[in-house]
């Protein structure tokens, strides 16, 4: 077992772990945030996605030792005091369906917005490699369009 600390969702956290256990396991198991899902447990779905010093992360493969002194933000931190530009567009534009995969995707949404407030159709692609089992990426980029658009109107 090891100490780790990091920064968690703005406040200071350490947890008694493996050093090899997975950060989607300290946050699910060990501080009760399920927001964060587990879907393939090899990296490969998204649906596990965190912010990690602002970099959407899959937790599932991430050890815990691997996070010391970060700052991570999960789904439940992303609307600090208002709602994410993702989250509000999620809303507006009725992206989710089961919603089972929609914290991962926002996660990853939130962090390519906050590194390009206005990105191209293909650094969208790109940066959103989420699995949606409902098939609901029109919806999802539609939200984005819309994120752009509006962040394009802002800076005009």
């Amino acid at each position: 077992m090891a100490r780790v600390s990091f920064t968690l969702n703005g406040e200071k956290t350490t947890v008694e772990v493996e050093p090899a256990m997975p950060l989607l396991w300290v946050l699910r198991d060990e501080l009760h945030l399920t927001g964060t899902k587990f879907g393939c447990g090899v990296a490969a779905c998204g649906a596990c996605t965190t912010l990690v010093n602002g970099r959407a992360l899959r937790s599932c493969v991430l050890p815990a030792a691997a996070v010391a002194d970060a700052e991570i933000v999960t789904i439940e931190g992303l609307a600090r005091h208002d709602l994410h530009p993702a989250q509000q567009a999620w809303i507006e534009h009725q992206a989710p369906q089961c919603g089972y995969c929609q914290p991962g995707i926002l996660m990853a949404m939130a962090a390519l917005l906050d590194e390009n407030p206005a990105p191209s159709e293909r650094r969208l692609a790109a940066a959103i490699t989420n699995v949606c089992r409902c098939g609901s990426y029109q919806s999802i980029r539609r939200a984005a369009r819309a994120i752009k658009a509006r962040r394009e109107s802002e800076h005009a």
